[in-house]
Protein backbone atom coordinates (compact mmCIF):
# COMPACT_ATOMS: atom_id res chain seq x y z
CA UNK A 1 0.00 0.00 0.00
CA UNK A 2 1.38 3.38 -1.05
CA UNK A 3 0.43 6.41 1.05
CA UNK A 4 -0.14 9.42 -1.20
CA UNK A 5 -0.97 12.94 0.00
CA UNK A 6 -2.92 15.28 -2.29
CA UNK A 7 -2.73 18.92 -1.25
CA UNK A 8 -4.58 21.74 -3.03
CA UNK A 9 -6.82 24.51 -1.73
CA UNK A 10 -9.36 23.78 -4.49
CA UNK A 11 -11.52 20.84 -3.43
CA UNK A 12 -12.54 20.12 -7.03
CA UNK A 13 -8.90 19.52 -7.91
CA UNK A 14 -8.38 17.25 -4.91
CA UNK A 15 -11.48 15.28 -5.83
CA UNK A 16 -10.38 14.98 -9.46
CA UNK A 17 -6.96 13.68 -8.46
CA UNK A 18 -8.58 11.19 -6.10
CA UNK A 19 -10.55 9.85 -9.06
CA UNK A 20 -7.44 9.64 -11.28
CA UNK A 21 -5.54 7.82 -8.52
CA UNK A 22 -8.29 5.40 -7.56
CA UNK A 23 -6.26 2.24 -7.05
CA UNK A 24 -6.44 -0.52 -4.41
CA UNK A 25 -2.70 -0.09 -3.86
CA UNK A 26 -3.04 3.60 -2.96
CA UNK A 27 -4.18 5.05 0.34
CA UNK A 28 -4.99 8.70 -0.30
CA UNK A 29 -4.67 11.52 2.21
CA UNK A 30 -5.98 15.02 1.48
CA UNK A 31 -5.05 18.50 2.68
CA UNK A 32 -6.17 21.98 1.66
CA UNK A 33 -3.22 24.12 2.70
CA UNK A 34 0.46 23.73 3.43
CA UNK A 35 0.02 23.59 7.19
CA UNK A 36 -2.35 20.62 6.91
CA UNK A 37 0.05 18.91 4.53
CA UNK A 38 2.95 19.39 6.93
CA UNK A 39 0.94 17.93 9.80
CA UNK A 40 -0.06 14.86 7.78
CA UNK A 41 3.54 14.36 6.63
CA UNK A 42 4.70 14.43 10.25
CA UNK A 43 2.11 11.91 11.42
CA UNK A 44 2.23 9.40 8.56
CA UNK A 45 4.72 7.49 6.46
CA UNK A 46 4.13 8.97 3.02
CA UNK A 47 5.47 7.62 -0.25
CA UNK A 48 4.43 10.53 -2.50
CA UNK A 49 3.04 14.06 -2.19
CA UNK A 50 1.15 16.04 -4.83
CA UNK A 51 1.42 19.69 -3.72
CA UNK A 52 -0.12 22.88 -5.09
CA UNK A 53 2.04 26.00 -5.03
CA UNK A 54 -0.38 28.81 -4.15
CA UNK A 55 -2.38 28.04 -1.00
CA UNK A 56 -3.56 29.90 2.12
CA UNK A 57 -2.01 29.68 5.60
CA UNK A 58 1.18 28.12 4.26
CA UNK A 59 2.00 27.86 0.56
CA UNK A 60 3.36 24.78 -1.15
CA UNK A 61 6.92 26.07 -1.31
CA UNK A 62 7.22 26.62 2.42
CA UNK A 63 5.51 23.32 3.20
CA UNK A 64 7.88 21.48 0.87
CA UNK A 65 10.96 23.09 2.40
CA UNK A 66 9.82 22.11 5.89
CA UNK A 67 8.98 18.56 4.82
CA UNK A 68 12.44 18.29 3.27
CA UNK A 69 13.94 18.92 6.71
CA UNK A 70 12.95 15.41 7.78
CA UNK A 71 11.89 13.46 4.66
CA UNK A 72 13.02 12.68 1.12
CA UNK A 73 9.54 11.59 0.03
CA UNK A 74 8.93 12.39 -3.66
CA UNK A 75 7.01 15.64 -4.15
CA UNK A 76 5.22 16.53 -7.38
CA UNK A 77 4.27 20.20 -7.59
CA UNK A 78 0.92 21.20 -9.13
CA UNK A 79 1.26 24.39 -11.21
CA UNK A 80 -0.65 26.39 -13.79
CA UNK A 81 0.80 26.63 -17.29
CA UNK A 82 1.69 30.29 -16.75
CA UNK A 83 3.65 29.61 -13.55
CA UNK A 84 7.05 28.89 -15.10
CA UNK A 85 8.85 30.64 -12.25
CA UNK A 86 7.07 28.43 -9.73
CA UNK A 87 8.22 25.33 -11.61
CA UNK A 88 11.83 26.48 -11.49
CA UNK A 89 11.62 27.54 -7.85
CA UNK A 90 9.89 24.30 -6.91
CA UNK A 91 12.50 22.08 -8.56
CA UNK A 92 15.25 24.17 -7.01
CA UNK A 93 13.69 23.95 -3.55
CA UNK A 94 13.44 20.16 -3.68
CA UNK A 95 10.47 19.11 -5.83
CA UNK A 96 10.99 15.93 -7.84
CA UNK A 97 8.59 16.76 -10.67
CA UNK A 98 5.66 18.98 -11.60
CA UNK A 99 2.31 18.60 -13.34
CA UNK A 100 0.56 21.51 -15.03
CA UNK A 101 -3.12 22.32 -14.74
CA UNK A 102 -5.49 21.36 -16.26
CA UNK A 103 -4.44 17.77 -15.69
CA UNK A 104 -4.23 14.96 -18.18
CA UNK A 105 -5.28 11.83 -16.23
CA UNK A 106 -2.84 9.61 -18.13
CA UNK A 107 0.03 11.99 -17.38
CA UNK A 108 -0.90 12.15 -13.69
CA UNK A 109 -0.92 8.37 -13.25
CA UNK A 110 2.27 7.96 -15.28
CA UNK A 111 4.21 10.55 -13.27
CA UNK A 112 2.94 9.16 -9.97
CA UNK A 113 3.99 5.61 -10.91
CA UNK A 114 7.35 6.85 -12.11
CA UNK A 115 8.13 8.67 -8.87
CA UNK A 116 6.96 5.78 -6.71
CA UNK A 117 9.04 3.31 -8.70
CA UNK A 118 12.12 5.52 -8.42
CA UNK A 119 11.60 6.01 -4.70
CA UNK A 120 11.33 2.28 -4.10
CA UNK A 121 14.35 1.46 -6.26
CA UNK A 122 16.43 3.88 -4.22
CA UNK A 123 15.45 1.95 -1.11
CA UNK A 124 13.77 4.87 0.62
CA UNK A 125 10.38 3.26 0.99
CA UNK A 126 11.30 0.16 2.98
CA UNK A 127 7.92 -0.05 4.67
CA UNK A 128 6.15 -0.21 1.33
CA UNK A 129 8.08 -3.33 0.42
CA UNK A 130 5.89 -5.02 3.01
CA UNK A 131 8.14 -4.94 6.08
CA UNK A 132 7.12 -2.83 9.07
CA UNK A 133 9.23 -2.54 12.20
CA UNK A 134 8.81 -1.16 15.69
CA UNK A 135 11.78 -1.99 17.86
CA UNK A 136 12.08 -5.78 18.05
CA UNK A 137 8.59 -6.20 16.59
CA UNK A 138 8.55 -6.91 12.84
CA UNK A 139 5.67 -7.59 10.44
CA UNK A 140 6.54 -9.00 7.01
CA UNK A 141 3.42 -8.61 4.87
CA UNK A 142 4.95 -10.45 1.94
CA UNK A 143 5.48 -13.58 4.02
CA UNK A 144 2.49 -12.90 6.29
CA UNK A 145 4.73 -13.33 9.30
CA UNK A 146 5.14 -11.49 12.59
CA UNK A 147 8.35 -11.79 14.59
CA UNK A 148 9.37 -10.58 18.04
CA UNK A 149 13.11 -10.60 18.72
CA UNK A 150 13.46 -12.75 15.61
CA UNK A 151 11.00 -15.40 16.81
CA UNK A 152 7.87 -15.95 14.74
CA UNK A 153 4.55 -15.32 16.50
CA UNK A 154 1.33 -17.04 15.41
CA UNK A 155 -1.57 -14.61 14.97
CA UNK A 156 -5.12 -15.12 13.81
CA UNK A 157 -6.02 -13.35 10.53
CA UNK A 158 -7.94 -10.67 12.44
CA UNK A 159 -5.14 -10.09 14.92
CA UNK A 160 -2.72 -9.85 11.99
CA UNK A 161 -4.82 -7.24 10.17
CA UNK A 162 -5.19 -5.12 13.33
CA UNK A 163 -1.45 -5.20 13.96
CA UNK A 164 -0.65 -4.41 10.32
CA UNK A 165 -3.00 -1.41 10.29
CA UNK A 166 -1.44 -0.01 13.45
CA UNK A 167 2.13 -0.63 12.26
CA UNK A 168 1.40 1.08 8.95
CA UNK A 169 0.48 4.22 10.93
CA UNK A 170 2.91 4.42 13.88
CA UNK A 171 1.90 6.94 16.51
CA UNK A 172 -1.62 7.36 15.11
CA UNK A 173 -4.49 6.60 17.49
CA UNK A 174 -7.35 4.51 16.11
CA UNK A 175 -10.60 4.44 18.05
CA UNK A 176 -12.31 1.06 18.55
CA UNK A 177 -14.97 2.13 16.03
CA UNK A 178 -12.35 3.01 13.42
CA UNK A 179 -10.55 -0.29 13.91
CA UNK A 180 -13.79 -2.23 13.71
CA UNK A 181 -14.93 -0.50 10.53
CA UNK A 182 -11.57 -0.98 8.80
CA UNK A 183 -10.94 -4.58 9.83
CA UNK A 184 -14.45 -6.00 9.90
CA UNK A 185 -15.90 -3.74 7.16
CA UNK A 186 -19.08 -3.42 9.17
CA UNK A 187 -21.02 -0.88 11.23
CA UNK A 188 -19.33 -0.43 14.61
CA UNK A 189 -22.13 -1.72 16.84
CA UNK A 190 -20.64 -3.34 19.93
CA UNK A 191 -17.20 -2.67 18.53
CA UNK A 192 -15.42 -1.64 21.74
CA UNK A 193 -15.64 -5.04 23.46
CA UNK A 194 -14.79 -6.94 20.26
CA UNK A 195 -11.72 -4.82 19.56
CA UNK A 196 -10.62 -4.89 23.21
CA UNK A 197 -10.57 -8.69 23.21
CA UNK A 198 -8.42 -8.83 20.08
CA UNK A 199 -6.05 -6.17 21.44
CA UNK A 200 -5.66 -8.17 24.65
CA UNK A 201 -4.84 -11.32 22.68
CA UNK A 202 -2.36 -9.39 20.54
CA UNK A 203 -0.59 -8.05 23.61
CA UNK A 204 -0.32 -11.55 25.05
CA UNK A 205 1.47 -12.64 21.89
CA UNK A 206 3.77 -9.71 21.06
CA UNK A 207 4.51 -8.10 24.42
CA UNK A 208 7.01 -9.39 26.97
CA UNK A 209 4.78 -8.04 29.72
CA UNK A 210 1.21 -7.49 28.44
CA UNK A 211 0.38 -5.50 31.59
CA UNK A 212 3.09 -3.00 30.68
CA UNK A 213 3.10 -3.02 26.86
CA UNK A 214 6.07 -1.62 25.01
CA UNK A 215 4.50 -1.52 21.56
CA UNK A 216 0.71 -1.74 21.60
CA UNK A 217 -0.48 1.23 23.63
CA UNK A 218 -3.89 2.35 24.80
CA UNK A 219 -4.72 6.06 24.81
CA UNK A 220 -7.43 6.25 27.41
CA UNK A 221 -10.74 7.49 26.11
CA UNK A 222 -9.43 7.57 22.52
CA UNK A 223 -8.20 4.22 21.28
CA UNK A 224 -5.06 2.26 20.41
CA UNK A 225 -1.75 2.88 18.66
CA UNK A 226 1.63 1.37 17.95
CA UNK A 227 4.25 3.43 19.72
CA UNK A 228 6.24 5.51 17.23
CA UNK A 229 9.98 5.18 17.02
CA UNK A 230 10.37 2.50 19.65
Amino acid sequence: MYNILICDDERDIVNALKIYLRDPNYQLFEAYDGAQALQIARENTLHLILMDVMMPNMDGMEAMERIREHSNVPIIMLTAKSEDNDKILGLTAGADDYITKPFNPIEVTARVKSQLRRYMQLGSGVEQQGIYRCGALELDDGQKQVRVDGEEVALTPTEYEILKLLMQHPGIVFSPKELYQRIWNDLPYGSENTVAVHIRHLREKVEINPAEPRYLKVVWGQGYKIEKGK
